[in-house]
């Protein structure tokens, strides 16, 4: 058996920021789906977001998925490095960004993260959050890396790309299933929309292009305070 899927993405500024600091990508020639989310309050989130896909975009799959990720990591570390530089020759605190990834094998999936960019798995009726936010305290609105800009007790991002020396990706292994599907978004979407509403809604609709369709509109009929991205992937047989 060999599983084929089905994926799709989007990405919106959402109804208050003023121009849209995410970025998405949907590489199924690779097997490869990432989410990046650029630091609001902090200097050229766009920057940061647009530099990791890119980087991500560009890669070729060579060897076996574990050579792959490998390069993912090496991407990122290099990704990190170059922010921090700029940031320094640009005066600024930093220039960062949160991501999630996803990449396919036929034995199972693999997903990675640095910071508070969420991916979600879908299983027999049953939506499980596979990633753990990269957060220090109550999340609010606006969640920046590092406490000396938030109040006491709010939440601040713990990890980010561009934000320290050394970077640190999490990794996950999930299920490679026909019927099994992900989840991959930014916070604009779990600032909207709950966890329980979110699997209602990835119960109701099994169609990829239906569901994104209708995250995006439940998103942007409420505050949509943030950015809204969003990237799913269906496996099939």
């Amino acid at each position: 058996m060999t599983l084929r899927f089905e994926s799709l993405g989007h990405t919106d500024p959402g109804k208050v920021r003023a121009h849209n600091e995410d970025a998405i990508l949907v590489r199924e020639d690779v097997g490869l789906w990432v989410v990046a989310d650029g630091l609001g309050g902090h200097s050229a989130g766009d920057y940061a977001s647009s530099m990791i896909v890119q980087r991500l975009g560009a890669l070729p799959r060579q060897g076996n998925v574990f050579d792959f990720i490998e390069s993912i990591e090496d991407a990122l570390v290099q990704v990190n490095t170059d922010l921090r530089r700029v940031a320094l020759e640009r005066g600024v605190d930093i220039i960062g960004s949160t991501v999630v990834v996803l990449v396919h094998d036929k034995d199972f999936m693999l997903c990675g993260w640095v910071g508070d960019s969420r991916a979600y798995c879908l299983e027999n009726g049953q939506l499980v959050q596979i990633t753990r936010d990269h957060v220090h305290g109550m999340k609010e609105d606006v969640t920046q890396f590092g406490a000396s800009q938030q109040a006491p007790g709010s939440g601040v991002l713990t990890r980010a790309i561009g934000a320290e020396e050394h970077l640190f990706v999490d990794w996950v292994v999930a299920g490679s299933r026909p019927g099994m599907a992900f989840l991959l978004c930014t916070d604009g979407i779990n600032k909207e929309m709950s966890d329980a509403e979110l699997n209602r809604e990835c119960v109701a609709y099994s169609d990829p292009q239906v569901l994104l369709a209708r995250l995006f509109e439940l998103s942007l009929s409420r505050a949509a305070r943030d950015n809204i991205s969003a990237v799913i992937v269906r496996l099939q047989d």
